[in-house]
């Protein structure tokens, strides 16, 4: 059984290109991302994806997750899973962005859990990701409309 966890959906006033380019410019998360502080990774399929994100057990710390990369659609969709990383836990996450046309675009990401242990990850931390997922929802937009903004 598989578990499905979906940010809001956000429309941004900005065009698609420069949501895409917020959104894969790891080195500014620490700017704007409030759920994945850091990321490290070489942005090519089949690279590992160090995830930074903050510990919920103990705030004003992070912990980390490996994952690897495996679809870059640009500019619309990115995904990456745990690989075999995760005993038990199979999660795949992607992120679209979405051509709304008029220079505007939107933004989502989910996350699907297998494995084993999937309920009891899903039941221990699916609101808590649900909400990260959100804060980076908002986030994203707020970046990239005013980096639009700034460029218009």
């Amino acid at each position: 059984m598989s578990h499905l966890i979906e940010s809001v959906t956000v429309e941004i006033d900005a065009p698609q290109s420069l949501v895409w380019d917020v959104l894969v410019d790891y080195a500014r998360y620490p700017e704007w991302n409030p759920y994945t502080v850091r990321v490290d990774t070489s942005l090519s399929v089949g690279a590992e994806v160090v995830l930074h994100l903050p510990d919920p057990a103990n705030p004003g710390t992070t912990f980390t997750t490996r994952e690897v990369m495996r679809v870059i659609d640009a500019p619309r969709h990115l995904q990456y899973d745990t690989a075999d990383n995760l005993p038990g836990i199979f999660a795949v996450r992607d992120q679209w962005v979405e051509d709304l046309g008029g220079g505007r675009s939107s933004y989502r990401t989910t996350d699907v859990f297998s494995g084993e242990y999937a309920q009891v990850a899903h039941d221990l931390q699916g609101q808590w990701v649900k909400d990260g997922f959100d804060a980076v929802a908002h986030a994203l937009k707020a970046r990239a409309e005013e980096l639009h903004r700034a460029s218009a």
